[in-house]
């Protein structure tokens, strides 16, 4: 049997730097959120290689006392922290007393610091597990850590990293995302000796929204419905996209916690939660969101990197930032034009809230002249309405189905009825369904379909919601709909929404022109009539601006 032995100091500190540094960006997040608890108002990150070569990070901060230079890259010696009870309520980005001696054990690590009123500054120099004497240095007020030769005594893990460009895009990505927090700071970033980009201070968020997420997808961001955290002290701002501007992935769904930037499994279901009649499946909307809780209930000791924290009350944290986010695109979906004259937007259509009269149930009649006018059906499929100034094209599913949710969801709340059908529909299902309706059973029953089991895997249909009686319903294509439905939304939305999808018009359907009518009408008086309820638009609007350039008249 091998003999149980303590590993050297050199072994000890390439395990741990492991945990830590995984890359450029991570050297450079330890050094920057040093150089943020320092009160730097100031902070610039120079590359070279993108990373593999020089990082740099230099600070207009307190700096650090020369006697105190050599504690500071030994592991585990902080400033942060006296005991352990001090855990229980951080209230620093750094706490954990391992950066500089991580970045050190994979590194040739420079520090050079000043203190306000000392005269000089004083260098030092550390790699692996050795440390040098300091020295005196000429120094401004602040701090400067050069790392060099990154990885070099760790080739699989230098190995491993991109090529310089996607090394210097992870970087910057991290530190404009970051800046985002601390707009009161001047962060920049330099590459190869060229500016590539610098944010000054700034009393605007639009101005760093728009330098983080881009100019035209910071346009789309709506700020967030404030939102206390219930009776758990702090609250919830923010800002998020607006319906039908999304993404393919969660990577700009940013979250800070006490102005740590953090990833949480938890609050990212509250993203999906808070959209979910908003945003189609598969797309993820974007923004950021800043959580402002009591340092005892939150736990950053969660992970070395501390880019994960632990909630003490999660699900109150989570119903928080879901109730935000839904009353936010709720507020939006019905916007009037006193609220700030902004244009309500999908991709390539605008919405102005005076339009959005049109949309909301208070239009005037028909006979009026100036409500929405149904006028002919397009390929089975699309609706083609009009009012007095524009063309609107309504897809027949997605319109009919946001008029059966919001019907099923007033059904499930009291206010509406089943209608029992003369002739029950009966399905058989395998064994996979049958298990899956069986635990939506009552779910259903609240939005106004009624099943009973009618022997083994065999089901009887006896009820669907009002006004749903002569259509039949597709039960295995709403289980099929609910298996791949997100699990974070809400269940009821869940089966609802499927519920809706599989009980109305589908594309390719014949409308007469009584029903399509009959359709506009209602959807007029949705309280989201912009979207179905699995996010998909409902409508396209073509006024005169859209229809000239089509004629090439502007």
């Amino acid at each position: 049997m091998p003999i149980i032995r303590e590993l050297d100091a050199v072994t000890i500190g390439q395990i741990a730097a492991g945990e830590i540094i995984e890359r450029p960006a991570s050297v450079v997040k330890e050094l920057v959120e040093n150089s943020v608890d320092a009160g730097a108002t100031r902070v610039t990150v120079n590359v070279e290689g993108g990373g593999l070569d020089l990082i740099e990070v230099v600070d207009d901060g307190t700096g650090i006392e020369a006697a105190e230079l050599p504690a500071a890259l030994r592991r585990h010696t902080t400033s942060k922290l006296r005991e352990a009870r001090d855990l229980e309520a951080i209230t620093t980005l750094g706490f954990r007393g391992e950066g500089l001696a991580s970045i050190a054990a994979v590194s040739q690590t420079e520090i050079v610091s000043r203190r306000f009123e000392q005269s000089i500054g004083t260098r030092i120099r550390a790699h692996a597990d050795a440390v040098d004497a300091p020295e005196p240095a000429a120094a401004a007020v602040g701090t400067a850590v050069k790392v060099t030769a990154l990885f070099e005594n760790v080739p699989v893990r230098r190995e491993y990293l991109r090529s310089p460009s996607t090394e210097l895009n992870r970087i910057s990505s991290w530190l404009s995302s970051f800046a985002l927090a601390y707009p009161d700071r001047t962060f920049a970033l330099r590459h190869d000796g060229k500016d590539v980009w610098t944010m000054p201070p700034s009393t605007s968020e639009r101005e760093r929204l728009a330098m983080v997420f881009g100019r035209d997808a910071a346009n789309a961001l709506i700020p967030l419905a404030s939102e206390a955290a219930g009776t758990l002290g702090g609250g919830v701002r923010g800002y998020i996209s607006t319906p039908g501007h999304d993404r393919p992935d969660r990577r700009m769904q940013l979250l800070f916690v006490n102005g740590r930037l953090v990833r949480s499994a938890v609050l990212s279901g509250a993203w999906t939660s808070g959209y979910a009649t908003f945003a189609m499946v598969g797309r993820h909307p974007y923004g950021v969101i800043f959580l402002e809780l009591p340092p005892d209930h939150v736990d950053p000791n969660v992970h070395p990197t501390k880019s994960e924290v632990r909630l003490r009350f999660a699900n109150q944290i989570f119903d928080a930032v879901r109730r935000s986010i839904a009353a936010t695109l709720s507020g939006r979906s019905k916007a009037t034009a006193h609220e700030h004259a902004q244009t309500f937007s999908q991709p390539g259509v605008s919405f102005s809230p005076s339009e959005l009269a049109l949309f909301d149930g208070s239009v005037p009649a028909e006979e009026n002249g100036g409500g929405l006018r149904a006028l002919m059906q397009i390929d089975r499929t699309f609706l083609l309405a009009a009012d007095n100034e524009a063309l609107v094209l309504i897809d027949q599913h997605a319109a009919h189905e946001r008029v059966a949710y919001e019907s099923i969801a007033a059904a499930a709340r009291g206010q509406a009825s089943r209608e029992p059908l003369l002739m029950p529909q009966i399905v058989e299902l395998d064994a996979a369904q049958s298990a899956v309706l069986d635990r939506s059973l009552d779910l259903l029953r609240e939005g106004g379909l009624e099943i009973e089991p009618f022997g083994e895997r065999t089901y009887r249909i006896v009820a669907t919601p009002f006004g749903y009686g002569a259509r039949r319903f597709d039960l295995a294509g709403f289980i099929e709909d609910l298996s791949e439905e997100p699990k974070q939304r809400d269940v009821r939305e869940r089966v609802w929404a499927s519920l809706a999808c599989h009980s109305v018009t589908v594309a390719g359907e014949r409308l007469e022109l009584d029903e399509m009518r009959t359709l506009v009408e209602r959807l007029q008086k949705c309280d989201n009539p912009m979207h179905c309820p699995h996010g998909r638009p409902t409508m396209v609007r073509l006024g005169p601006q859209e229809i000239a350039r089509m004629f090439k008249r502007v």
